[in-house]
């Protein structure tokens, strides 16, 4: 039996993919996972018996990740589940940043209760005219799974559209639309949008990509959306980029003290994945992730250990995560000869500082051979699959 400790509210499609050995609570002591979506980890004391965490969703700031790596247990996200969510909010996001949309929209509301309501939009309606996004040129920062679908939707729309990501995979070049052109040169971006997007993970190189710097190289009046993290844009040097006019408008799924209110600023509530359809494809993946994981021993989108999987068969398996250190697997393999134990199929991953490794045997693996595993220096944790 499994034992899932829930952090936040769940998408019930997500906990019916949890098969019937398992338990879920939101007040388990003991769990072997936890699932969760936004609830900070930071904090928490992390149960003994807790071996893997799966976040509903794909940032994973609320989650101490070094700490967990380092009681071996491994962190999952869902990247991709909620693309198509964050992918209309970013086209929203389009309209409401040329248009003055929630300028007219608030002005409308004031009229409420006065005379004359018609006439009056017929004649204020004019200062709250915007051009249209046909034609214009829409920068797209990170062709993941968002910035793809958000490139592919904006050429179907009209724009022309240039995307960066000097990682991008095989399966993005794929299935990247061939009107989108590529550069892996950032400023080439900056230099000929009118419109930028950014979606790339918050981490020391991409922190304030747009920062003082930036603004003085992108065109005058561009309008900056922001839906991945607020930490992306240095809130400051953006307000003063407003105040000179080089940038028209800027939109945040970030909203903190430092830009409520401030003009040509529009802030949303952290809306790019909420939708119903999102919370429920993120809370599926995550299920699958969690099961594979407590069941095989596989890894799949993990955000802290390497991926790593062997199909399953008959024999016993042993998974170990451990340090990324010379002559540990074969020291760990080294114990398997000592207790007379054939493997019959291994693979071993790393990733930074960590690895892991999954080896089938043969034959059973007492307590005696995990004691003896986990005293080779560098394991840190040894679990066996029957």
């Amino acid at each position: 039996m499994y034992k899932i400790l829930t952090l936040n509210k769940i998408s019930k499609f997500g906990l019916d993919k949890l098969p019937e050995n398992y338990t879920v609570s939101d007040d388990e002591k003991n769990p072997d996972g936890i699932m969760l979506r936004s609830f900070k980890m930071h904090d928490m004391e992390l149960p003994k018996s807790l071996k893997a965490v799966a976040r509903c969703g794909a940032g994973v700031n609320n989650i101490p990740l070094d700490k967990c790596a380092e009681k071996g247990i491994v962190v999952f996200n869902t990247p991709g589940a909620n693309a198509n969510a964050v992918k209309e909010l970013v086209l929203t996001a389009l309209l409401i940043s040329s248009r003055k949309i929630t300028d007219a929209y608030n002005w409308c509301q004031s009229l409420n209760g006065t005379e004359g309501v018609a006439a009056a939009v017929e004649k204020g309606k004019s200062q709250f005219a915007g051009p249209e996004i046909t034609g214009k040129t829409l920068g797209v920062i990170g062709l993941g799974a968002i910035g793809l679908l958000a490139a592919n939707a904006a050429v179907s729309l009209g724009m022309d559209v240039i995307g960066y990501d000097p990682y991008l995979s095989v399966n993005g070049a794929l299935n990247l639309d061939s009107n989108v052109k590529y550069t892996t040169d950032l400023d080439e971006i900056f230099k000929n949008s009118d419109y930028i997007t950014i979606h790339v993970p918050l981490t020391d190189e991409t922190k304030y990509t747009f920062r003082k710097e930036t603004f003085e190289k992108v065109k005058k009046g561009v309008r900056v959306i922001n839906l991945a993290r607020g930490e992306l844009v240095n809130n400051d040097d953006m307000k003063e980029a407003l105040k000179e006019g080089i940038v028209s408008r800027y939109v945040t799924d970030f909203p903190n003290e430092e830009v409520l209110g401030v003009e040509n600023i529009i802030t949303l509530p952290h809306l790019g994945a909420s939708t119903p359809e999102a919370e429920d494809n993120c809370a599926i993946m995550a299920a699958k992730e969690m099961v594979d994981y407590l069941e095989n021993g596989n890894i799949v989108n993990s955000v802290n250990f390497p991926a790593c999987s062997l199909p399953r068969t008959d024999k016993v398996r042993v998974c170990i995560t451990q340090k990324n250190v010379p002559n540990l697997v074969s020291a760990i393999t080294g114990v398997f000869g000592n207790k007379n134990i054939n493997i019959d199929n291994m693979v071993n991953k790393s990733r930074g500082n960590f690895a892991y490794t999954i080896i089938d045997a043969d034959s059973d693996v007492n307590d005696d051979t995990v004691k003896a595993i986990e005293a080779v220096d560098g394991v840190i944790g040894v679990r066996v699959i029957k």
